[in-house]
C-alpha cells in the first residue's frame, strides 16, 4: 500500500512539475529563445571582430617586417613612412623610431633629437616607446645640454617604478658630474649599483665614474695651498 501511495504521488508531482514547466514556456519560451538566439550572435560577432584583429596585426607586422628590410638594403628610412601615415598606432610608433634611429646613423642629429621627442610627446604612443624615445634624445643631448635641461628630461624616467629608470640615473649622474654637481652624481651613481635591475656592464661604468669622482676629490685634498702673496712695501 505505501509502495502505491509512492507512487501515485511521484506520478502527481512529475504531473504537477511538467505543468509548470509547460507554463514556464508558454509565458517565457518566446524570451528564452531570443536570448539564445542573441548570445550565439554576439559570440559570431566577437569571433569575427578577433579574427579581423588577427588578421590586420598580422598584416601590419608583415608591412612592417618589409619596410625594415627594405631600409636596410637601401640605407634609407623613407620605407617607413607608409607605417607612419596609415599603420597601427603600435607600428608606427616602432617605425617613427626606426626613422630617428637612421637619423643617427647618418649624423643628422638635430633631426633625431626632433624625431625622439616627438614620439615621447605623442600621447597616442605606447607609454614604453614613449619612454624609450625620451630615453634616446636625453642620451643625444647630454654632450651639448646644461643640467637644468637633462634634469627636466630624465627626472620623470628615474622614478622606481620606470623601466629605464638604470639608464637614466646614469644618464642623469653623467650630467650632474659634467655640471659640478659632484654629490647629486655620486647619489645617482650609487642607486645604480643598489638596483637589482642594472646590467653587470652597467654597473661597470659605473664603478669607473665614481673611480673617477674620488680620484677628483683626493687630488684637491692632496693639491698645496696656493703660496700666500708678499704685500708690497709701504714708502
Amino acid at each position: 500500500m505505501v509502495d502505491k501511495n509512492d507512487s501515485l504521488l511521484r506520478e502527481v508531482e512529475d504531473e504537477l512539475r511538467h505543468d509548470q514547466l509547460k507554463k514556464l514556456w508558454t509565458d517565457y519560451g518566446t524570451y528564452v529563445i531570443g536570448a539564445a538566439l542573441a548570445f550565439i550572435a554576439s559570440v559570431a560577432i566577437y569571433q569575427q571582430v578577433q579574427a579581423s584583429r588577427i588578421a590586420a596585426a598580422e598584416a601590419a607586422g608583415a608591412s612592417y617586417e618589409a619596410a625594415r628590410r627594405q631600409a636596410a638594403e637601401s640605407k634609407s628610412p623613407d620605407a617607413f613612412q607608409a607605417i607612419v601615415k596609415s599603420g597601427p598606432a603600435g607600428y608606427a610608433a616602432l617605425a617613427r623610431l626606426q626613422m630617428a634611429a637612421a637619423h643617427v646613423k647618418a649624423d643628422k642629429t638635430a633631426d633625431a633629437i626632433a624625431a625622439y621627442d616627438a614620439i615621447g610627446g605623442d600621447s597616442a604612443s605606447d607609454a614604453v616607446l614613449r619612454d624609450f624615445a625620451r630615453m634616446q634624445a636625453a642620451s643625444l643631448r647630454l654632450p651639448d645640454a646644461g643640467w637644468t635641461e637633462m634634469q627636466n628630461r630624465l627626472t620623470p624616467l628615474v622614478d622606481e617604478r620606470n623601466a629605464f629608470r638604470t639608464g637614466a640615473r646614469e644618464l642623469l649622474g653623467l650630467a650632474a658630474q659634467k655640471a659640478g654637481n659632484t654629490d647629486d652624481a655620486r647619489k645617482l651613481f650609487l642607486q645604480v649599483l643598489g638596483d637589482g635591475k642594472s646590467s653587470q656592464p652597467l654597473k661597470d661604468r659605473v664603478q669607473g665614474y665614481l673611480s673617477a669622482i674620488v680620484a677628483a676629490d683626493l687630488g684637491k685634498a692632496q693639491a698645496p695651498a696656493p703660496a700666500a702673496t708678499a704685500e708690497p712695501l709701504k714708502k
